[in-house]
């Protein structure tokens, strides 16, 4: 699914990552742990298409740099650990963004029934579908982080990269979340990529790491 070949990333003319090497097969799930500053979210920004390269990363036999951005956000469905909030959209409207990829470039179209459906289907599955009309600044940590959850849902991705989730979240939200994404991946078709720091998550919830 995932095949990572000499990969090396640069911030102008410093070198964050070298030579790195690994493959992630379907129904794998990976966590990347390190200190602060060593890499790992230039490593998931680079997987992501958000950032250049040099080496081959390959998604499904494509080189990731090739993809166009629509096209990957089927692929891929990132979720950062910046979570802060510059608008006033609803919990419904925000995970229907995530669905515009299968729907069209232009989000002033409407959506049809089904896609409102898997919407609704997304909000179910996180536990949030009751708030689905509220803005998402009257939200707590944990509701919000099930908000993105959501949304990257809604995209009908492949992987879910998550980039430091337990950040601003409860234990109990921490285990909800990893919890759910346990049995997102038990059909064997899905995949989980997160950074931590934690190590007893990592150690609970990753099969490589």
């Amino acid at each position: 699914m995932l095949k990572i070949k000499n990969l090396s990333c640069n911030y102008g003319k410093n070198l964050v990552l070298k030579d790195i090497n690994f493959n992630l097969n379907q129904g794998e799930n990976l966590c990347i742990l390190g200190s602060n500053g060593c890499g790992k979210t230039t490593l998931i920004k680079a997987i992501s298409g958000l950032l250049n390269y040099s080496g081959n990363i390959q998604l499904f036999n494509k080189e990731v740099k090739n993809i166009k951005p629509h096209e990957l956000g089927k692929f891929i469905a990132v979720l950062s650990q910046n979570s802060n909030v510059y608008f006033s959209y609803t919990i419904f409207d925000t995970v229907m963004l995530g669905r515009y990829l299968h729907i069209s470039n232009n989000i002033f179209i409407k959506p049809d029934k089904a896609q409102v459906d898997y919407v609704l289907y997304c909000l179910e599955s996180v536990g949030i579908a009751d708030l689905k009309d509220r803005e998402l600044s009257t939200l707590s940590g944990g509701q919000m982080q099930k908000v993105f959850l959501a949304r990257a849902l809604a995209q009908e991705p492949k992987i879910i990269i998550l980039d430091e989730p337990s950040n601003h979240l409860d234990i109990k939200s921490q285990m909800e979340l990893f919890v759910f994404l346990k049995e997102w991946t038990k059909d064997g078709e899905h995949n989980v990529i997160s950074v931590l720091h934690d190590i007893s998550l990592a150690v609970n919830f990753f099969n490589n790491g």
